[in-house]
């Protein structure tokens, strides 16, 4: 298996739609984020009448004795709000007489006016959202072991609280950042069953149990807070082979169609013809994708091209670039590569030459 090629295929995945271009928080189309792989609460799903999904499944066939291992990973993003507060009159001697642990414990919302953003130093701090990679790794198990019973494995994150000081030029606090992050529990439901002679159906099932209590009244931001973002698996097998659902044999054709996948889009990675590895996206890929080794680096925005979003950057105003620089730790990034983007690194996204392949005469 090529790792590290799987790993740079999920997060591509795994922050694909973070932020779109033109990469600001007040631009229309980041007003809706975390558009994938969102698995909800439960309670807020059913309040919902089950248009915003609790779970997620997998089903992918795999070849080989009921001695083949199966290792299963669940990858997502974990929201949190990010406040941005100017503090009361009074607050700033408080921070002062104590320490980090008690400032931490001791500061409350009311000592804070929350605004939409605030210039310290020259740099623009904008209230909004951020998120936390979350992983999950299911213990291997025999795929005979789990023909004879299926295993519910739970996980849980917790919440948090955190603060961090803005302070002007002289030292004085001027404002505070505070994210907030409410926790998450939920449970991975694996299974399998025999197709044929060593073949297996194996099921891989996610659910967000986290409690949300007057589901009903809540907005989708709230429920987003307690939700699974960007939800997908990566399948490994060891001892077997995993069957591509998009180009499987003839043979197997008809199970494959039988295969059930519900929010998600299973396809093999790694290395060109390798078969132990499947990620389960929810955005709909093609088998063993690749990553343009032209692209100097993640925009988030999938449905462009590289080239014409850097140009874009490009011609973004300095009042832009400053709210683009604000936006996130990743924005900023995204902005600091695309100034300093040497112009041959440029010219080598224009006019790439791919290879293709013949289609198939059923593909005709």
């Amino acid at each position: 298996m090529n790792l590290q090629l799987v790993e740079r295929i999920a997060a591509a995945v795994l922050y694909e739609g973070y932020i779109l271009y033109p990469y600001r928080p007040s631009a229309v189309k980041n007003q809706q984020r975390w558009n994938f792989g969102a698995v909800c609460p439960e309670s807020y799903s059913l309040a919902q009448g089950g248009t915003e999904a609790w779970t997620m499944q997998t089903e992918c066939l795999a070849t080989g004795s009921e001695h083949a291992t199966l290792d299963v990973k669940l990858r997502f993003l974990h929201l949190l709000t990010r406040e941005v507060g100017v503090p009361n009159a009074d607050w700033d001697q408080r921070i002062a007489d104590c320490g980090d642990s008690e400032t931490q414990s001791s500061i409350s919302d009311s000592d804070l006016n929350v605004v939409a953003s605030l210039e310290v130093g020259g740099k623009i701090f904008q209230t909004w959202q951020e998120a936390i990679e979350r992983e999950f790794c299911a213990p291997s198990l025999e795929l005979g072991t789990l023909v004879a019973q299926a295993q519910r494995l739970s996980f849980d994150f917790p919440s948090s609280r955190a603060l961090e000081q803005l302070r002007d030029e002289g030292g004085q606090i001027v404002g505070v950042i505070v994210r907030t992050q409410q926790s998450v529990e939920g449970a991975i439901e694996l299974s399998a069953a025999r197709a044929g002679e060593g073949l297996f159906k194996i099921t891989a099932r996610i659910l967000n149990t986290t409690p949300l209590e007057d589901a009903k009244e809540k907005s989708r931001d709230d429920a987003l807070m307690r939700s699974l973002v960007s939800t997908h698996t990566i399948l490994g097998v060891r001892e077997g082979e995993l069957v591509s659902l998009l180009d499987p044999p003839d043979a197997l054709r008809e199970r494959a169609a039988g295969c059930s996948n519900v929010g998600t889009w299973p396809v093999m990675v790694g290395d060109e013809g390798e078969r132990d590895c499947m990620l389960s996206s929810p955005i709909i890929l093609y088998d063993y994708p690749q990553i343009a080794p032209e692209s100097a680096g993640e925009l988030f925005d999938g449905t462009e091209i590289d080239e014409i979003l850097t140009l874009r950057i490009m011609t973004l105003t300095d009042e832009e670039k400053r709210e683009m620089r604000g936006a996130d730790e990743r924005t900023r990034q995204i902005l600091e590569r695309t100034e300093m983007l040497p112009a041959e690194q440029l010219m080598k996204m224009h006019g790439a030459m791919r290879s293709v392949r013949p289609r198939g005469e059923d593909e005709r």
